[in-house]
């Protein structure tokens, strides 16, 4: 009997310990066949759902329906409409919980529209995991419409950027996303996945544990501890990071164990020390000289999770007195390299202050610290003052409540008259980009629906990402917007007089702009208020309703400051 020969196609060849069948161009494992195998979109979604990611902020496209369709109903797709607005929405969402959130956007608009977003949370460690998509593989090489090339743009403010090889490596680059996302300091990473890639056949990936914790040298520590030890006036400077390592506690212990005054770094995006404590001095400025003025009568400063120093106007000036010893403790290599002076430590910042108590004896003060005195309340005149509304909003705000602020030219007022005492209470823009604000309070209030969110945002600032509006709407998220009309660019104009430029510049002003109509054509409760007299009522109105709120509040114009500086610290011969 004649045995019939196979072609030489139809058998498995055998390389090392895989097979290969060419007739059906699939990979064989023998000792693997008996695991299940799904396709990359299930697999994609159970990496996500394993690492606490099934919310899904976004705004979709062609590229982006295959991994869409029939989104399992543990998710929840939270639309904006704007890339930028569904960027922002995810970056608040993550400050917020501490987590990793996933962000989906569209193909090259992601670049454009979102890459705004992308730097805000580079800047402020929100660790973002951004898949986007891409044009069908088969047609790449062709230049197709809708062919991107985001992964090269987004690369200087992303932690890692990717377009997997192949289909089926797209869940483990989610997952390797995730990790590094998470990683301090924490960021956002971009992933392109080709719209055809979803229905390849793929195995299973599980995610591994990873430790989120780096240590500071001991050692270096060390040198800070002998510093404090001789050191007759310290100093700390709080900075964002301190929340993100949750080490409020612990710099609040070490503040207290030293007997230190405690300044705010400058600019800054959280608030990481209490505002009413009686160590607490206030927020350094954004210039060299006036800072280096206020940390003149001080022998030892340590910076705690903050660069040294992020300044915005150039006055000349040491970045500290000679003979001052200087310290940062940082999460952020780049933020230790970029620093002008000093000695600088990598580490996490709860353990560098548990380490730094534990090694250093108490010390007293020759003076208690006094209670730090509240500013005199601003009277209610007309048109209002942003010192009054800031004010009002601050006798009225519940304890718990969260501020995310944008409103450059009353920054100032706002520092002077808001005081949070709790971890998680304030969020500001990092980065000077306008269109935080808006998207940032929505994504905050979905991850706090037990504390309210309030957005002080500028009549200019709002313009930048209005359609978060809307998805406040939808979400049913109670976040109050507050507006401060002032119908000008004033943050400009402050900058003008304080460098002395004057005020001869082009595009300054902003008439015409009726935010309550915007508002309610997004289908939000909203109202105006010009007089001071009718402005408590209807705050206390807005905290008494369940659902997000516009309030337009016309405001005068600012005067000459430059972020919190007036020109009183500004040198005569300044130019």
């Amino acid at each position: 009997m004649k045995t019939r020969r196979r072609s030489a196609a139809a058998l498995p060849h055998r390389f090392g310990e895989k097979w290969y069948n060419f007739r059906t161009s699939r990979r064989e494992i023998p000792h693997i066949r008996s695991l299940t195998v799904s396709t990359v979109r299930e697999a994609t979604y159970q990496v996500l759902r394993d690492a606490g990611m099934t919310t899904i902020f976004g705004n979709p496209g062609s590229t982006e329906i295959p991994f869409l369709r029939d989104m399992p109903a543990d998710f929840r797709y939270v639309l904006g409409l704007h890339e930028r607005c569904a960027a922002g929405m995810g970056l608040g969402y993550a400050l917020a919980r501490g987590q990793a959130a996933f962000v989906n956007l569209h193909s090259i608009a992601s670049a454009g529209n979102g890459l705004s977003a992308l730097i805000d949370a580079y800047y402020c460690h929100a660790p973002l995991v951004v898949t986007t998509g891409q044009q069908d593989r088969r047609q790449i090489l062709a230049e197709p419409f809708l062919v991107s090339r985001a992964v090269e743009v987004v690369k200087p403010y992303v932690k890692w950027a990717t377009e997997p090889v192949r289909a089926e490596d797209v869940p483990a680059a989610i997952a390797r996303g995730y990790y590094l996302a998470m990683q301090p300091p924490r960021g956002p990473v971009f992933i392109s996945i080709p719209m055809d890639d979803w229905n390849h056949e793929c195995p299973p990936v599980a995610l591994r544990e990873m430790s989120q914790t780096v240590l500071a040298d001991p050692a270096a520590l060390d040198a800070v501890v002998h510093a404090l030890q001789a050191s007759r006036n310290p100093v700390l400077v709080a900075g964002a990071q301190i929340e993100e390592d949750g080490g409020w506690q612990d710099v609040i212990a070490l503040a207290e164990h030293l007997q230190a005054d405690v300044y705010q770094e400058p600019i800054a995006s959280r608030w990481t020390f209490p505002r009413t404590h009686p160590l607490f001095c206030g927020g350094l400025l954004p210039a060299q000289g006036p800072l280096a003025e206020q940390l003149g009568a001080y022998d030892t400063v340590v910076v705690l999770g903050a660069p040294i120093f992020l300044y915005y106007a150039y006055v000349p000036g040491n970045p500290i007195k000679p003979g001052t010893r200087l310290f940062q403790i940082t999460n952020s290599p780049l933020d230790a390299s970029a620093a002008l002076a000093g000695s600088s430590i990598v580490g996490n910042l709860a353990g560098a202050a548990q380490y730094l108590r534990a090694h250093t004896q108490p010390r007293k003060r020759s003076t208690a610290a006094a209670p730090r005195k509240a500013p005199p309340a601003p009277q209610p005149e007309y048109p209002i003052t942003p010192g009054y509304l800031f004010s009002v909003l601050n006798r009225i705000l519940p304890r718990d409540a969260v501020i995310c602020e944008e409103c450059p030219s009353s920054k100032g007022d706002l520092d002077r008259y808001l005081l949070r005492e709790q971890p998680g209470s304030f969020y500001s823009v990092r980065t000077g980009i306008l269109g935080f604000g808006l998207p940032a309070a929505v994504g905050l209030q979905l991850a706090h629906p037990d504390r309210r969110v309030v957005c002080p945002v500028g009549d200019g600032s709002i313009q930048y990402s209005i359609q978060a509006l809307w998805t406040a709407v939808q979400c049913n998220a109670p976040v109050i917007f507050i507006v401060l009309r002032n119908a000008d660019y004033s943050a400009l104009k402050s900058f003008c007089d304080f460098t002395q430029v004057g005020r001869n510049v082009h595009g300054m002003d902003l008439p015409g702009i009726d935010m309550v109509k915007i508002a309610q054509g997004y289908g939000m409760p909203a109202q105006e208020v010009d007089r001071p007299e009718a402005l408590e009522a209807v705050l206390k109105e807005a905290f008494a309703s369940p659902g997000p709120r516009l309030i337009s509040v016309n405001v005068a114009k600012a005067g000459p400051t430059c972020m919190g500086m007036d020109q009183s610290v500004n040198p005569p011969n300044y130019r």
